[in-house]
C-alpha cells in the first residue's frame, strides 16, 4: 500500500487549482485590457462626431439589458460579443461626458487627473491583493448594500436636482469601486470567480465608475459646476 497516494493526490489537486486560477487571471486581464480598449475608442468616436448622451433611462436600460445578456451568455462565444457590446455602449455613453469637461477651462487637467487617478488606484489594489493573497470574500456583502444605497442616492440626486447628494454619492462611489476592485482581485485568487467573463465585467465595471466619480469629484474641486 503505498502511503504518499493522497498526499500526491493533493498536490495534484492543489496545483491543477493553481493552473485553473491563474488562466482566469490571464484570460481576465487579456479579456479587460480589450475591452478598454475598445470603450476608449468608442468614446473617441463618439466624442469626435460629438454625439448627443442618450440620456439617463435609456442608459440604464442600455447597461442593464446588456449586462443580462453577458450574464446569461457567459458561458458561450455571445458572452464575448455582449461583453464588448457593453464596454463599447459604455464608452460611448462617456464620449459626451468628457466633451462636457473638456469644454471648462481646466477640463483637460481634470480629465487627465482622473484618468491617472484611476489606473493608480486599480493598479495599486489589484496589486496588493495579487501580491497579499488575503482575502477579501467577507466585503461581500457589504459591498452589495453600499452599491444598492449608493444607487438609489444617485437617482434621488438626478431626479430631485441636488447637487450636494450627488456629490456625497460620488464619493462614496470612489470607495466602494476601490472596494469592489480588492473583493473581485480576491474573488479570482481564491477560486470565487472562474468565469473570465464576468471577472472581467465586474473590474471594467469598477473602472469605469471610479473613473466618472473622480471626474465628478475633481471637478468641484477645480472649481466648475
Amino acid at each position: 500500500m503505498n502511503m504518499n497516494t493522497p498526499i500526491m493526490t493533493q498536490a495534484s489537486t492543489t496545483r491543477s487549482d493553481a493552473l485553473a486560477t491563474n488562466k482566469v487571471l490571464r484570460n481576465t486581464y487579456t479579456l479587460l485590457s480589450m475591452t478598454l480598449l475598445f470603450s476608449a475608442a468608442t468614446a473617441g468616436v463618439s466624442m469626435a462626431l460629438n454625439l448627443p448622451h442618450p440620456g439617463l433611462l435609456l442608459t440604464l436600460a442600455g447597461y442593464f439589458g446588456l449586462l443580462f445578456a453577458t450574464s446569461k451568455f457567459r458561458n458561450s462565444g455571445l458572452g464575448l460579443v455582449s461583453v464588448f457590446a457593453l464596454t463599447g455602449f459604455m464608452g460611448y455613453t462617456l464620449g459626451p461626458i468628457l466633451n462636457a469637461y473638456l469644454s471648462l477651462a481646466n477640463g483637460g487637467q481634470v480629465v487627465m487627473t482622473a484618468m491617472g487617478g484611476t489606473g493608480l488606484i486599480f493598479l495599486g489594489l489589484s496589486g496588493y491583493a495579487l501580491a497579499s493573497r488575503k482575502d477579501f470574500s467577507f466585503m461581500g456583502g457589504f459591498l452589495m448594500v453600499g452599491i444598492l444605497v449608493a444607487f438609489v442616492g444617485g437617482l434621488a440626486a438626478v431626479f430631485l436636482e441636488m447637487p450636494m447628494l450627488s456629490l456625497a454619492v460620488s464619493a462614496m462611489f470612489v470607495l466602494l469601486m476601490a472596494g469592489l476592485i480588492l473583493f473581485e482581485t480576491s474573488n479570482i485568487i481564491h477560486g470565487g470567480e472562474t468565469n473570465y467573463i464576468m471577472a472581467t465585467v465586474s473590474l471594467y465595471v469598477s473602472i469605469f465608475n471610479l473613473f466618472t466619480s473622480l471626474l465628478q469629484l475633481l471637478g468641484v474641486m477645480g472649481g466648475e459646476e
